[in-house]
């Protein structure tokens, strides 16, 4: 059997390790491909993924550092299969949507404080309700709106009104009567001399 060998291209950089060879990637980025190799490793060798409390624990704080820091980029290699395997499911599950349109949330929200609204016995949790679904958009109950006209005016007209009121501002003026001020000490010195 003849062997089939591909054409290599000349003079092309190859780089000095595979950590190189790999893109950059964020932390769920990272931990989704760590995941995948567990499982396939795992899947091929025939071993159980098997997490016990303190893989659990572990995870679950690695969990929560990631969340409260979305900065924060963990050194996945110093941890356990388990600990990864388990993170990755954590993290799955947060990434998941709940609903697959928000428009579909927005109508949840409605019905629920229109439920709210028809069965709540405090009459302040059914003013709160009714505030709220006055609040959503396209309910705009509370909305306060301005009106605007515009008036479109060829350039020969706006320029007559703006001529017409130059020369209004022009023709009126302020009558002030000027006064002399004296100084009552300078007056008296005045008188006594």
């Amino acid at each position: 059997m003849d062997a089939i060998i591909p054409p290599i291209e000349e003079n092309i950089p190859l780089p000095a390790s595979a950590t190189e060879a790999l893109p950059e990637l964020s932390p769920t980025e990272e931990l989704q491909v760590r995941a995948n190799v567990i499982k396939l490793m795992a899947d091929m060798t025939g071993q159980e993924i098997a997490v016990d409390e303190q893989d659990r624990a572990q995870a679950e704080d690695l969990a929560r550092e990631m969340m409260e820091n979305p900065r924060y980029r963990p050194t996945f290699s110093k941890y356990p299969n388990e600990t990864l395997a388990y993170l990755a499911g954590l993290v799955a599950q947060m990434n998941t949507s709940i609903v697959d349109d928000l428009a579909d949330l927005k109508l949840y929200v409605v019905n629920k404080l229109v439920q709210e609204v028809e069965t709540a016995k405090d009459p302040k949790a059914r003013i709160s309700a009714l505030s709220k679904l006055g609040e959503i958009d396209g309910v705009d109950a509370f909305k306060k709106r301005s009106e605007m006209t515009v008036k479109v005016m060829p350039i020969e007209e706006v320029e007559k009104e703006l001529l017409a009121t130059l020369e209004n501002i022009e023709s009126r003026y302020i009558d002030v009567e000027a006064r002399e001020v004296v100084d009552q000490d300078n007056e008296e010195e005045d008188k006594e001399e």
